[in-house]
């Protein structure tokens, strides 16, 4: 797989990160780890392990949000994330985030906010109606403070989450406004050229939540059976009739994980034109699955092995993180004349 993200320069600076909810699987590789590996080497870039975030809907699970930041730290450092090139950080143990989000909150109204495309169709997804936790309709704002923070260029996100980054350059100019100075920066949403997968089942993206994910650490019969269980063409009934390849969830994937363009272009043909069988099909996908999961499975366990390093690992990435925000706080309060002594 090669990762594009064209317009990133030596000069920028990334935040990106992860709900901690969950071990990661190869959706998120795919649609970003892929090109994390790729940016540490070129940019400066902070990790964010978003427990605090997690928390705006799943309040009463503390166990598994707290869990999982282990958990996602592993994923982490199995794909090559490298701690010396790229700062990996604990949300919740950056209070300066915090405190940045509350004067943020100044600065945007309750109807801006429900009228934000990606929380109201999180909203709706989640079923909340009019019972919405405020922590969740007021993350934009939190978000605005996670990029602000650390004077963020450049944030890799799908495209279901630009009204996210367009709202954090308002706050961002609305905040520069209030005060007279450019004291926060505005960025740029990223969007990487291969997109989210799809789940197994062809009906959502993929999703730990749906079931329909193959996590990083997925065993060879995981895989398998996930591979088997993917959706075709519904009217390739016959070895010998013609195919879609359209639509077609192994074909996404093939588009993913084939690096060879020559073989992927001839399965196209060959389906299109019938006498590729699903099942031979799906078996070459496997191969290509296991082909990529092994290394990152087998990383994962050694990481795993002394899980008070990988501790180590985010202590020095928090402490580093927390120098970096206390910096652009000191400089937010001293702007709005919130330096009494």
């Amino acid at each position: 797989m090669t990762p594009i993200l064209p317009n990133v320069k030596p000069d920028d600076i990334i935040l990106t990160g992860d709900r901690t909810t969950g071990a990661l699987h190869l959706g998120h590789y795919v649609g970003s780890l892929v090109n994390r590996v790729v940016l540490q080497e070129r940019c400066t870039q902070f990790l964010l392990l978003a427990d605090a975030q997690a928390l705006t809907d799943n309040m009463g699970d503390y166990l598994k949000v707290r869990s999982n930041v282990l958990e996602v730290a592993l994923d982490y450092l199995a794909v090559g994330i490298d701690p010396a090139k790229s700062t990996v950080f604990i949300q919740s143990l950056v209070p300066e985030l915090s405190e940045l989000a509350s004067y943020y909150l100044n600065l945007v109204t309750v109807a801006r906010l429900e009228r934000n495309p990606t929380i109201k169709e999180e909203i709706k997804q989640r079923g909340f109606e009019r019972n919405i936790p405020v922590g969740f309709l007021t993350y934009p704002a939190a978000q605005a403070a996670d990029i602000t923070a650390f004077k963020a260029t450049v944030v890799p996100v799908g495209e279901d989450q630009i009204p996210m980054i367009e709202q954090t350059n308002e706050i961002v100019r609305r905040f520069n406004a209030s005060v007279d100075a450019p004291i926060l920066v505005e960025c740029r949403a990223e969007v990487p050229k291969v997109g989210r997968l799809p789940g197994v089942d062809g009906k959502a993206k993929m999703s730990k939540s749906l079931g329909n994910a193959i996590a990083l650490s997925a065993s060879p019969d995981d895989i398998r059976g996930a591979v088997k269980k993917m959706y075709t063409d519904p009217k390739h009934l016959r070895v010998e009739d013609p195919g879609r390849v359209e639509g077609n969830v192994v074909f996404t994937y093939l588009d993913a994980f084939e690096p060879d363009a020559a073989t992927l272009a001839e399965l196209k043909d060959r389906y299109c034109r019938g006498g590729l069988a699903d099942s031979v099909l799906k078996k070459h996908l496997e191969e290509r699955l296991q082909e990529v999961i092994a290394p990152i499975r087998a990383r994962r366990a050694e990481f795993a092995q002394d899980p008070q390093a990988v501790w180590d690992m985010l202590k020095t990435g928090t402490r580093r993180a927390r120098d970096t925000a206390a910096q652009t706080l000191a400089e937010v309060k001293s702007a709005m004349g919130l330096t009494y002594f």
